[in-house]
């Protein structure tokens, strides 16, 4: 079972091979991820635009609180491929068990502020009273969920690493059929379960990202992982391992706090248009999330490849690699713009029937469209450098651009000039175009090559 998941690299492999075998099972799994919430969605917006505003807003400072466990994840994902394209599958090991350490602290000091902060986020985020109200039921319910999608974020993020990307997707599968399920009982009451509404979201939630986590965490003890971890000893830190995985990450944990400051920043520009605005937004960014899956799992590969060819010494097939990534990933990401460009009423009228919140989130669609290509460009060369541990470079053209461009930009144009969610759209574009244009350039210049992790 390890050989047939474990991605080989070497001189002799086929390129396109070694990226849709680690790419498929990502965007497999990362797809079905979406339509869960695409379906969660859909039942959520059954039950009024303040449901759907609460989620989202809700789920705003959770995406924040993240930013450390993507620097665990992506520190990981680095030194994992490292090692194994080293063939030094203990020390691979190694640094799976330190990250699930730190994460567990992480996390469940997360989990007790969600909980206990819950009504004064919600109110920093500029909600109504009805959503506030929603939102701070939903927040806590998800709260102890919180700690096991880290835990299985860390493990995803190590088996990734290690070319293993069929697991998560297995796994994955079964915790979003079981999502989508909880949410038909809990949501409407069917079956004789209690009807908790938006609570009963985050109750599924919950249920089903618990055990994922435990899922993929046992799965690591055992012979059907190549990183196979001991119990003896797990409890350990090493401190070199840790001061490692986090050399690559921190900065990738400032790319994302910086990112996501923006976002929370940007997302209370759009609540002060209204409940129903926020709810097209909201709608339409859900709607959007299918088309760059496969962006995202090509990226995956992308860093994989470049990880485990550097752990080689092969700097030239990591660069090879990477740009038949973005070959692949430019045609599909193509063919997705195309999709939302023409088909946008009806992705929208799959989640509402008010006039209003179809006409706002078909157009959003429509102007997000311009920016699938390079959307697809900055996921997969920002996931080789970060293969490469040249995570430094990443945060600093997110940290400008999402900053000046989207949230500034953005205020400017949805304010001052009146343009409301166009504006706001229209500078998400330009956001994404600045950002895929300078990790092609510094990929381009080739000092990822040098990076010692």
């Amino acid at each position: 079972m390890v050989d047939d998941n474990k991605a080989i690299i070497n001189e002799n492999s086929s390129t396109k091979k070694v990226i849709f075998k680690l790419a498929w099972p990502v965007i497999a799994e990362q797809s079905l991820a979406t339509v869960t919430q695409i379906v969660d969605m859909m039942m959520v917006g059954r039950l009024g635009a303040s449901s759907v505003a609460a989620i989202g807003l809700t789920m705003q400072p959770v995406f924040f609180s993240t930013a450390l466990a993507s620097a665990l994840g992506v520190g990981t994902t680095a030194l994992v491929s490292r090692f194994t394209g080293s063939n030094q599958n203990k020390k691979a090991a190694s640094v799976l068990q330190q990250s699930i350490l730190m994460s567990l602290i992480f996390s469940v000091f997360f989990a007790f502020i969600f909980y206990l902060s819950a009504p004064k986020l919600l109110i920093f985020m500029g909600g109504e009273a009805e959503v506030i109200k929603l939102g701070t039921g939903y927040l806590r319910m998800i709260s102890p969920g919180f700690i096991f999608m880290v835990l299985a974020f860390i493990v995803t993020a190590a088996l990734r690493g290690a070319g293993e990307t069929k697991t998560p997707m297995k796994v994955n599968i079964l915790v979003n059929i079981l999502n989508i399920f909880g949410n038909y009982l809990f949501i409407f009451g069917n079956f004789g379960f209690p009807k908790l509404g938006v609570n009963g979201a985050a109750l599924a939630t919950t249920l089903s990202r618990s055990l994922g986590g435990i899922i993929l965490l046992t799965l690591t003890f055992t012979n059907y992982s190549v990183l196979k971890m001991k119990i003896e000893g797990f409890f350990r830190f090493d401190l070199n391992l840790i001061k490692r995985v986090l050399k690559v990450g921190i900065p990738t944990a400032m790319e994302e706090s910086v990112r996501r400051l923006a976002q929370l920043l940007f997302i209370r520009v759009i609540a002060s248009l209204g409940t129903t605005a926020f709810a097209a937004h909201q709608i339409s960014l859900n709607a959007e999330s299918i088309s760059y899956m496969p962006g995202f799992g090509i990226a995956v590969a992308a860093t994989t490849i470049v990880g485990q060819n550097l752990g080689a010494k092969n700097p030239e097939g990591a660069e090879k690699g990477t740009f038949e990534a973005w070959k692949i990933g430019s045609l599909i990401m193509g063919f997705m713009a195309l999709i939302l460009l023409i088909f946008p009423e009806q992705l929208v009228k799959l989640y509402t029937t008010d006039p209003e919140i179809i006409t706002k989130a078909s157009l959003n669609l429509r102007i997000i469209a311009l920016a699938q290509i390079p959307m697809g460009t900055q996921f997969i060369f920002a996931g080789a450098l970060r293969g490469a541990g040249d995570t430094k470079a990443v945060f600093y053209s997110t940290a400008i651009s999402t900053w000046i461009f989207r949230l500034l930009l953005g205020y400017i144009l949805v304010h001052p000039l009146g343009l409301g969610l166009f504006g706001a759209w229209s500078a998400m574009v330009i956001d994404w175009i600045v950002r895929g244009s300078y990790v092609i350039y510094r990929f381009k210049k080739g000092n990822w090559k040098l990076i010692n992790i």
